[in-house]
């Protein structure tokens, strides 16, 4: 990298927040008011489907989630060449007045306004009303799950630590303290398991059905620790569920699809992003995309990860940026296809697969978790024989599978954290330029995001984050 590019890097860098387009929801077909009353099962439909919607606000899942889990760790930076976009996050420079911060914080609660809405309406209980509640408790645990994993310190580390406000009714007088971890985690739970015995229909991947709460909690699990229940959920998911994996010569394929499934093919649940409700230029594809903002790029590290005949390799091509030979992401290749944008992967079928693989580890029953993660590592790359490791060396084994099979999905930083372990970059061959922190350790408060400065303001019940 050049003195000019570094110098450009660093005037980038030095300021305080990117420029914030805000997520306009498109799609009529979606739009509900907050206060519109649900009086039956039409009207609580046309709730749910706004519901959804929200889901694709461009700082929750319509980008930052995903590009977040990716960035703050290491498989993900941004270019010289950039629009200042998530300056703050590959420099771990981010404040409680940064847009990011706030927008995902407010995005987050206006799902689960959403979703409140439609657990709490007096409609009388039906196959059709369950479902919808089912669908909406399911939403309403995501939502918090992401907001106790980027504004709360681990429940390994600290379960009776400061978590974030449960609201479960609309009272727009309160104004909540925070609950603790170990308290978010227990409704997260309860809205998972109520939602499961409620939900009797599968439409297709970007519908709430048994299976997706069956795999949201396996993963909830997994993040607490409870190697059983997760084990006993992925089970249920795998033996269950019908999902497959794509074979290496279908791969490229599958990520070309901008559209829902229901062969239940890998996907589990995603975000859709149709002609009408997307959000242009801000949504994921454009952001990796070299016809969008092409901003993000992948490591040299993660992408010398895939050996030569890995089909997931294929997924990132070379390519040319600023006069710089650049690792391109294209499992979202979808970003100027006027009739479909891609979608956001909530969770998909390989994820459980892992989460499977680690709680036989977790367990010390080695033979079948390598047996579990040999069905994925040979279906990504033919020429891989499996895994014959055990132990510690195991563990190592699966979380390089899933650096590798999660990549740009959002879930590496994730990882780290949850594993209690300090973000390496490795800069090698100058990925990243001199002022771009390369290790966050588990001490730093950086590690999670402060409480908006917004939030603060109008609630005098709220605390922040250490070191902010």
């Amino acid at each position: 990298m050049n003195l000019k590019k570094i110098a450009i890097w660093l005037m980038v860098s030095m300021l305080t927040g990117a420029c914030n387009k805000k997520f306009l929801d498109l799609q009529p077909y979606d739009q509900v008011p907050l206060d519109e009353a649900i009086v039956d099962e039409n009207s609580m439909q046309t709730a749910v489907n706004g519901m959804y919607s929200s889901l694709r606000a461009v700082d929750f899942f319509g980008r930052s989630i995903p590009i977040d889990g990716d960035l703050l760790a290491d498989n993900v930076y941004i270019s010289s060449v950039n629009s200042n976009r998530y300056i703050p996050e590959i420099t771990y420079s981010y404040i409680e007045t940064y847009d990011n911060v706030q927008n995902t914080w407010a995005e987050a609660y206006n799902t689960i306004q959403r979703a409140n809405n439609v657990i709490n309406a007096t409609v009388p209980s039906s196959e059709v009303s369950d479902q919808l509640r089912g669908e909406a408790l399911t939403i309403r645990a995501l939502a918090y799950f992401e907001l106790v994993k980027f504004y709360a310190r681990p429940y390994l580390t600290d379960p009776a630590g400061a978590g974030v406000p449960l609201v479960l009714t609309y009272d727009p007088q309160i104004r909540p303290a925070r609950n603790t971890v170990a308290e978010v985690y227990q409704q997260i739970e309860t809205d998972l398991t109520n939602a499961y015995g409620l939900l009797t229909e599968d439409k297709n991947s970007s519908y709430v059905s048994r299976y997706v709460a069956q795999a949201l909690l396996a993963r909830f699990y997994q993040y607490k620790g409870d190697w059983n229940k997760a084990q006993a959920a992925a089970l249920d998911v795998v033996n269950n569920g019908g999902y497959s994996l794509a074979d290496s010569g279908s791969l490229v394929n599958y990520w070309t699809n901008p559209y829902p499934v229901s062969n239940k093919l890998e996907t589990i649940f995603e975000v859709e992003f149709d002609a009408i409700g997307n959000n242009g230029t801000d949504d994921l594809d454009a952001f990796y995309s070299q016809d969008g903002y092409g901003d993000a790029l992948c490591t040299d590290d993660l992408y010398n990860s895939y050996s030569s005949t890995d089909a997931r390799r294929a997924l990132i091509l070379p390519g040319n940026r600023g006069g710089e030979n650049v690792w391109v992401v294209n499992k979202y290749p979808n970003a100027t296809n006027p009739n479909g944008k891609d979608n956001t992967k909530i969770i998909r079928y390989a994820e459980v697969l892992l989460i499977l693989a680690e709680s036989y580890n977790r367990k010390l029953d080695d033979v079948p978790a390598r047996a579990v993660l040999t069905i994925i590592a040979p279906t990504r790359d033919p020429q891989f024989g499996g895994y014959v490791s055990s132990g510690a060396t195991l563990l190592d084994d699966i979380y390089l599978e899933r650096r590798k099979e999660l990549a740009f999905e959002g879930h590496r930083y994730w990882d780290l954290v949850r594993l209690n372990r300090d973000v390496v970059r490795n800069n090698s061959t100058g990925n990243y330029p001199p002022f771009v922190p390369l290790t966050l350790s588990v001490s730093s408060a950086k590690r999670i995001f402060p409480i908006p400065k917004a939030e603060l303001n109008v609630n005098k019940n709220m605390v922040q984050n250490p070191g902010y």
